[in-house]
C-alpha cells in the first residue's frame, strides 16, 4: 500500500515541530551563556566585522535600489488610481521604515552571513573540531554560537538603522529629481505618516531577525553530514529556513506593533 497524504503530512509536521523544539533549545542554551563571563571579545569583534562592516555595502546598494523602485512605482500607480501622487512621500516613508529597510537587510544578511556560518560550522563538524572542543571540556555553544549570536544581534540592529536612514534619503532624492518634490515637502509629508517609534520598532525587528540567523545556521552546522554534499545541504537549509522564519516573524511582529502605531 502506498503512503497516504495524511501520513506524509503528519510525518512532516512532527519533524518540523521536533526541529522547532531543537531551535528553541539551542536558543535558550545560547541566551544562558550570555550571563556567564568572560566573553570571547576577540572572536565577537571578528564576527561583528563579518556581519556588519563587510555586509554594509551590499545592504546599502540593495536598499537604495529598493527605495528608488518604491518611489517610482508608487507614483506611477497612484497617478493611475487617484490622478495625484502627493501622498507618495508619506506612503513610501511608511513602507520603508516599517518593512522594506529592515526585511531586505535581514534577508541579505541571511544569504551572506547565514550561509557562511552554516558552512563554517559544518566544516568544523565534519573535521571533528567540535568533538575536540568537547574533549577539552569546552562548551561548543559558548565557543562557537555565542560570539556569532552577539555579533548578529548587534549587526542586525545597527544595519536596520543604517538601511532605513539611507533608504529614506534615497527616496527623498528620487522624489526631488523624479517627482519634483522639495526636501521640505518630502519631510513634511513623511512626518504626517511616520513617527520616531517606527524607527525603534524597525530596530527591534532587526535584532530579532539577527538572533534567528546564527541559531539556525549553527544548528544546521552542528547537524552537518560528512562530505562536500553535507556542507552544501546544511548551507542551503540554513538560508531557506532562516528566510522563512524571518518572513514569519515579520508578520507576527508587524501584527503586534500595529496595536502601538
Amino acid at each position: 500500500m502506498g503512503v497516504s497524504v495524511f501520513e506524509i503530512t503528519g510525518r512532516w509536521l512532527i519533524r518540523s515541530l521536533n526541529q522547532l523544539g531543537e531551535f528553541f533549545y539551542l536558543f535558550f542554551q545560547t541566551v544562558k551563556q550570555l550571563f556567564r563571563f568572560p566573553y570571547r571579545w576577540k572572536d565577537t569583534l571578528k564576527q561583528l566585522n563579518f556581519v556588519m562592516i563587510e555586509s554594509a555595502p551590499i545592504v546599502v546598494f540593495c536598499v537604495c535600489a529598493a527605495a528608488a523602485v518604491t518611489i517610482v512605482e508608487s507614483s506611477f500607480h497612484m497617478k493611475i488610481v487617484i490622478k495625484n501622487d502627493e501622498l507618495v512621500p508619506g506612503f513610501a516613508a511608511l513602507l520603508i521604515l516599517r518593512e522594506l529597510g529592515v526585511v531586505i537587510s535581514a534577508l541579505l544578511i541571511t544569504s551572506r552571513v547565514g550561509a557562511g556560518l552554516a558552512a563554517e560550522v559544518g566544516t568544523m563538524k565534519i573535521t571533528e573540531q567540535i568533538d575536540a572542543l568537547k574533549m577539552l571540556s569546552m562548551n561548543p555553544v559558548r565557543f562557537i554560537v555565542l560570539p556569532r549570536f552577539i555579533a548578529c544581534v548587534i549587526g542586525g540592529v545597527i544595519l536596520s538603522f543604517v538601511a532605513n536612514l539611507i533608504c529614506l534619503y534615497v527616496a527623498m532624492l528620487i522624489s526631488e529629481y523624479k517627482l519634483g518634490y522639495s526636501t521640505g515637502s518630502f519631510i513634511v509629508a513623511m512626518r504626517s505618516f511616520v513617527e520616531i517609534k517606527d524607527l525603534w520598532f524597525a530596530a527591534i525587528k532587526g535584532g530579532v531577525f539577527g538572533s534567528v540567523i546564527p541559531i539556525v545556521s549553527c544548528y544546521y552546522g552542528f547537524k552537518c553530514k560528512s562530505g562536500a554534499e553535507g556542507v552544501g545541504l546544511a548551507t542551503t537549509n540554513a538560508v531557506v529556513t532562516s528566510s522563512v522564519m524571518i518572513i514569519g516573524l515579520d508578520f507576527m511582529m508587524s501584527w503586534l506593533f500595529s496595536y502601538y502605531y
